[in-house]
């Protein structure tokens, strides 16, 4: 009698275990509604003719696109004067460089560099892009400064009744008031990712005769100091463009999943 009531139990576990495991492989996934498809990646430049004139598609398609910072980019410092042209002046300006360095500090972008105006290329954003490609850089860093100066009678200026003392008394305020300025830009797709305005203000005293000196000094001054501040500004907003890069928190995941 044990042994057939132990039969008996054997049976009705193994068939209890049976109708479970039918029953789970008939339970079916959940079905979840897919997302709307991601943006395309923009990767084309849709402003070939560089006037303005983009068809309605083209501009769905820019506006509707992802905007990011590609991995391992190459960056190139280019200092303007005043429009978005390649210049022939000299470059004297030391702010290209304290933007070189400061990216390649960074570590946000695989290489950074200045530019060099002077290789033959055609003019206007045309030119831009050649030089971009002649450099290897994917994207533009565009700095130019501009300035308004103006001058006022101070207190000192009193002692201008003696013509002599206008040689040596400091009765002239100088004032300059200044935008430092950076924008970048893609350089395959003709697109501006950013554009950052650093602003400055000072003045000083000088003799009438030497007040052209004294701004020139000032602004010298004020490009120096603000410089710094606008490398914050542009790093700022390159960071936000890196972690907008498509598939950036994918990795991010992965890297700080314990392995």
């Amino acid at each position: 009698m044990f042994r057939i009531a132990l039969v008996a139990v054997f049976f009705a576990v193994t068939a209890g275990c049976a109708a479970a495991r039918a029953e789970q492989v008939a339970l079916q996934p959940m079905a979840f509604e897919a997302g709307p498809p991601a943006p395309a990646v923009l990767t084309e430049n849709h402003f070939s003719r560089d006037r303005g004139a983009i068809g309605e598609g083209e501009l769905r398609a820019i506006l509707s696109a992802p905007v990011f910072l590609e991995e391992h980019a190459r960056v190139g410092v280019l200092p303007v004067a005043v429009r978005y042209a390649v210049d022939d002046e000299v470059p004297l300006e030391a702010a290209p460089s304290a933007l070189v360095e400061s990216l390649e500090a960074s570590g946000l972008v695989e290489l950074a560099t200045e530019i060099s105006s002077e290789w033959p290329n055609d003019r206007g954003v045309a030119g831009l892009r050649e030089l971009a490609a002649r450099y290897r850089t994917e994207y533009l860093l565009l700095y130019r400064h501009r300035f308004v100066d103006a001058t006022r009678p101070n207190p000192a200026a009193a002692s201008y009744l003696t013509l002599i003392a206008a040689l040596f008394v400091p009765g002239t305020t100088v004032e300059s008031a200044g935008v430092l300025e950076a924008t970048l830009f893609d350089v395959k797709t003709g697109t501006i990712l950013f554009t950052v305005n650093e602003r400055v203000r000072a003045e000083s005293s000088s003799t009438p005769l030497g007040v052209e000196r004294a701004s020139q000094l000032q602004r010298r001054a004020l490009v120096a100091e603000g410089v710094k501040r606008l490398s914050d500004q542009v790093l700022l907003r390159m960071r936000r463009l890196v972690a907008s890069c498509p598939g950036a928190g994918e990795q991010a995941v992965s890297a700080a999943a314990p392995r």
